[in-house]
């Protein structure tokens, strides 16, 4: 998959001008994308428009304008951008109560072996980027994640007759999610491209 090029990256006043209808396309994009984990987790897969889209709010946000740090941007979010042959997604521990999500953090110390991606029979578990210095007796709130699919499960995903899933295996935690046509559409667009 195609990485974002400094190219891209609009100046602060030119993306204000498109911001709106961008990011309007954007979040359209992302309702294939995103699945819900039961009530406190949820992934939303990632690729070149999803990442182009916060690199400019990041910068929009933080009023990055200079050369060096909107290189650190694209650097930072070119990461998630998955390899051929992979998916990447955001992964997010939703729980609205501080207490509680501080002790859940501590309880899924040991999720990044837990999730996983089901095609047929074939069972894909996320690998987790490890963020430096990260504390690993807890899980951070927010989580990048890839699956080494291989673009020959592309077709697979295109297939209604294989089945399709997002599993969280965590004793603490289990779900299974179908994926949506929309979203096995999407991700094979990802696998091929």
């Amino acid at each position: 998959m195609r990485k974002v090029e400094r190219s891209e990256i609009l100046d602060l006043g030119a993306y204000e001008q498109v911001r709106d209808r961008f990011r309007n396309r954007v979040i359209a994009l992302k309702k294939d994308r995103r699945a819900k984990l039961g009530d406190h987790m949820s992934l939303v897969f990632e690729n070149h428009d999803t990442m182009l889209l916060q690199i400019q709010e990041m910068l929009r946000t933080e009023r990055i304008s200079d050369e060096k740090s909107i290189a650190h941007e694209l650097e930072t979010y070119n990461e998630l951008i998955p390899e051929p042959g992979k998916l990447s997604a955001t992964h997010f521990v939703e729980y609205d109560d501080g207490d509680e999500r501080r002790r859940m953090l501590e309880r899924f110390h040991d999720l990044r072996d837990k999730i996983h991606l089901r095609l047929g029979d074939k069972r894909i578990t996320a690998d987790f980027y490890v963020h430096h210095g990260e504390e690993l007796d807890r899980i951070p709130a927010v989580n990048y994640l890839t699956f080494a699919v291989g673009k020959e499960h592309a077709s697979t995903l295109r297939d209604a007759d294989i089945p399709a899933a997002i599993e969280v295996t965590h004793r603490d935690y289990q779900v299974s999610l179908d994926l949506s046509p929309g979203m096995r559409n999407a991700l094979a667009d990802d696998l091929e491209s």
